[in-house]
């Protein structure tokens, strides 16, 4: 596991970048591509719940950004990579179903508003991508557009609210968890609004992103999709650099 409090290093080769709001399947799909790729994986919606954890564990006052900030200053977090295995750890301590109960769900956009919380955890997620040079699909809401704007493969996955949170109710239910899908629905559509009007890092696709809209998919269909794209571009890539290596060699006779 990679710790928040440890130094990496190094360089990465090829980052995936995947973006989209809440519920359209996104970590599902990306823990699929990761492991088709033999790459690593990393959820950085895990993150930012594992930091709403500690405060709420905390007690902290949420509309207080300045107490969020103050008790997530030093968050001892750990996040695994492997797609077939989620770990995320607060204090050597497992959360990984306690970040998908509904009070976290509830508060984490608060807590993921705040500009410290982000600075801290962007960095982490770009040292995670440092730590060793094979290649990682990495899912969020500002992948494109701040973590990794330089990501040669950019999706944004959508879907309608409805079926974003039939989604969630099913993964829910599938867990264990109470749910009731009305709440479920009004949470997805709150966490929309508050999402991509934040100040920082608002939930929009990046300039460059191809986006897919997963509402009429099954997982199979999306992966698949999404699978595609990522081939597409990273040909179209392979493609320009074997000509622009050909365009030097030329230049250098």
């Amino acid at each position: 596991m990679s710790d928040l409090r440890e130094e990496s290093g190094g360089t990465v080769t090829l980052v995936i970048a995947m973006d989209g709001p809440s519920g359209t399947g996104k970590s599902t799909v990306a823990r699929r591509i990761a492991e088709n790729l033999g790459a690593r994986y990393l959820d950085t919606g895990a993150m930012y719940r594992a930091a709403t954890v500690w405060a709420l564990d905390q007690e902290v006052d949420l509309a207080d950004p300045a107490a969020i900030a103050a008790a997530t200053a030093d968050l001892p977090l750990a996040m695994g990579c492997d797609p077939l295995s989620e770990q995320v750890e607060l204090d050597e301590i497992s959360i990984t179903r306690r970040i998908r109960e509904d009070d976290v769900t509830a508060a984490v956009s608060a807590v993921s508003a705040v500009p410290e919380v982000r600075e801290q955890l962007v960095d982490y997620q770009r040292a995670i991508a440092a730590d060793d040079d094979s290649p990682i699909v990495v899912e969020g809401r500002d992948i494109g557009t701040v973590v990794f704007p330089d990501a040669p493969v950019k999706i944004y996955l959508t879907a309608s609210a409805e079926a974003r949170a039939q989604r969630r109710h099913a993964q829910n239910t599938e867990l264990g968890l109470p749910s009731d899908y009305d709440e479920v629905l009004a949470s997805v559509q709150r966490r929309d609004g508050l999402d991509s009007t934040r100040k920082v890092s608002p939930l929009r696709p990046a300039d460059d992103a191809i986006e897919l809209d997963s509402s009429d998919m099954d997982l199979d269909e999306t992966v698949a999709a999404v699978a595609e794209l990522a081939d597409r571009v990273l040909g179209r890539r392979d493609r320009g650099e074997r000509v622009e290596s050909a365009q030097a060699k030329e230049a250098a006779r």
